[in-house]
């Protein structure tokens, strides 16, 4: 008994490696397509130069992969249903990492814009397998500390993009200049590959009838046409034929959704399993999940406009400005787990009604002494919007995946990040058609105003999520 109980503890505690392993692989995917967001835009005066791109080739060449990257996700996660989550992750990462080569060595901007959607597609691919992948990994008992990990990541890669960019530009390693912020994939990509292939066990897919070929088509197009449109406004302020377009994409999404209804009542599988918004903790999690989407990623550009665009701080004071909010956003993010495991979602609303409140102060700073900004008389209130964001963001998807099955969790893999995606175009282009073209010190604080209203108004939302289950 003794031999066979060390035995199997001994394969318990192999399984355990190889799950945590199979993670790291993961996490290096979540960290490549997310840095990837941002990287490019530090290295864009130098590949403009470089390339002799146009305006629009520099524009299509940041948008060309959110837009693929958003466009794509429902259809690769359904093909990962079909075909198994591991062989769909580990092509779309080695189609990620060959797309980012080919960025890398592109002699034109034609040619860069191309290989950025073909490298926003991959990076669907890998994302849409990456929730369903977590959960059927570990237990219940570890999905708090496993979403923790992977929205860090998340969150941390997001912000590291400039940095990295603009520390690889200036290093200039082998002469790459530019090059090297797609380069920088490679290595990273044969690891996670590598810790994939090696440790990442699935069972085999469950049988599913082949890919819901319509709802892909309508999907993508209907995606496509909204971000586009809002990307449009983002640029170009207010103008009917955006608007058009934004309507033309509801009324194809309410085409989707009746197709995925009429799937559903006849016993086939849709692309999107609607009845995901049947659970409370879901539907009101998809809600809070595109508002914080959307004020996050407005938040990151008011701040950006405002410091550098009306305060004139240099990107290094700018960057010594912001430091305080990611240490506090680092600190949230692992005091989060603990914190909702003992007083549950009071915990992510005090969280972001702390980072509304700190906005709202922020705001009401700039207005009182015209724009003059003591760093060191910031410093405590930056702080704690940053833990309040950490301690929001971190533990908003486990409560929200809470009461599904691994099945239901199967079908939100590719839903999630699509409604992240949403959010985000939602948000930035909400902001910068209503405020940015003011570009005065007035506007700047109408902005930081109106994203701290938002965010307390979340903070009263969040109370009507359920509490994660008590473990065993």
């Amino acid at each position: 008994m003794t031999e066979v109980g060390t035995r199997a503890s001994a394969e318990s505690a192999e399984g355990e490696r190889a799950a945590w392993l199979a993670f790291t692989g993961c996490l290096l995917a979540v960290f490549m397509q997310m840095i990837d967001v941002t990287i490019v835009n530090t290295a864009l005066p130098n590949l403009t130069a470089d390339l002799g791109a146009s305006r629009s080739a520099q524009l299509l060449v940041i948008s060309g992969y959110s837009l693929a990257f958003a466009c794509t996700l429902l259809t690769a996660a359904g093909l990962g249903e079909l075909v198994g989550r591991r062989t769909m992750f580990l092509a779309s990462v080695t189609a990620f990492t060959a797309a980012s080569v080919w960025c890398g060595i592109s002699t034109g901007a034609t040619e860069l814009v191309v290989a950025r959607v073909a490298q926003g597609m991959a990076g669907a691919g890998m994302a849409a397998q990456t929730i369903a992948i977590l959960t059927a990994s570990f237990p219940r008992g570890r999905h708090q500390q496993v979403f923790a990990l992977y929205g860090a990541t998340a969150g941390f890669a997001g912000m590291l993009g400039p940095i990295l960019g603009g520390a690889l530009i200036t290093a200039d390693i082998g002469g790459f200049g530019w090059h090297s912020v797609f380069l920088i994939n490679l290595p990273l990509g044969i690891v996670a590959f590598a810790l994939a292939f090696r440790y990442l066990h699935l069972g085999k897919p469950s049988e599913r009838e082949r890919l819901d070929l319509v709802g892909a088509v309508l999907s993508t197009v209907s995606l496509f046409a909204l971000l586009g449109a809002l990307a449009d406004l983002q640029q170009n302020g207010w103008r009917p034929g955006p608007f058009a377009t934004i309507a033309g994409a509801l009324g194809l999404a309410a085409v989707f959704l009746g197709h995925q209804r009429l799937l559903t009542r006849r016993g086939r599988a849709p692309l999107v399993r609607l009845d995901l918004f049947a659970d409370r903790g879901f539907r009101v999690g998809a809600i809070l999940v595109t508002m914080f989407f959307g004020l996050f990623t407005a938040f990151v550009f008011a701040i950006s406009i405002t410091l550098q665009d009306e305060l004139h701080f240099s990107p290094l004071r700018t960057g010594l400005a912001m430091t305080p909010f990611a240490l506090g956003a680092g600190a949230g993010a692992l005091a989060s787990p603990w914190l909702v495991r003992r007083w549950g979602v009071r915990v992510l609303a005090a969280g972001i009604a702390a980072y509304g409140g700190c906005i709202a102060l922020g705001a009401g700073y700039l207005q009182l002494t015209g724009g003059v900004v003591d760093l060191a008389t910031a410093v405590g209130p930056v702080f704690i919007s940053g833990l309040g964001v950490g301690l929001f963001g971190v533990q908003l998807q486990p409560l929200m995946l809470a009461g599904l099955d691994q099945r239901r969790m199967d079908a939100a893999s590719g839903l999630l990040p699509t409604i992240e995606q949403i959010g985000n175009g939602v948000g930035l282009a909400v902001l910068s058609t209503i405020f940015f073209r003011a570009h005065t010190l007035g506007g700047s604080v109408t902005m930081l105003s109106a994203i701290a209203v938002v965010a307390i108004g979340m903070g009263v939302l969040t109370l009507a999520l359920p509490d994660l289950p008590a473990q065993p």
